[in-house]
């Protein structure tokens, strides 16, 4: 069973950056959309950004302009560069694809962006 690996999050303060990492266990990524998403507790998940397997990126609007999706096939690992941190970018964030497979959710990595 492949594996989805998040991690990279952290403590950041407002106006700081964090790139976080999804790293999969085998070659699953590259012929794929993958995205990033993020939840907050009580909160339903939402997409934060998406990219196709030709390149094309698609980001929610609370994030256009600060986070940057990207892939590296060769690591099996999906990159989200986070810029211009808010306290509202809280949140657990995951990778999956797009749209998301049940059973390739992993654990999350936690980002927290304090003032």
């Amino acid at each position: 069973q492949v594996q989805l690996v998040e991690s990279g999050g952290g403590l950041v303060q407002i106006g700081g950056s964090l790139r976080l990492s999804c790293t999969a266990s085998g070659s699953i990524f590259s012929p794929y959309t993958v995205g990033w998403y993020r939840q907050v507790p009580e909160k339903e998940r939402e997409l934060v950004a998406v990219l196709a397997a030709g390149g094309g990126t698609n980001y929610a609007e609370f994030v256009k302009g600060r986070f940057t999706i990207s892939r590296d096939n060769a690591k099996n690992t999906v990159y989200l560069q986070m810029n211009s941190l808010k306290p509202e970018d809280t949140a657990v964030y995951y990778c999956n694809f797009y749209p998301t497979r049940s059973t390739y959710w992993g654990q999350g990595t936690q980002v927290t962006v304090s003032s």
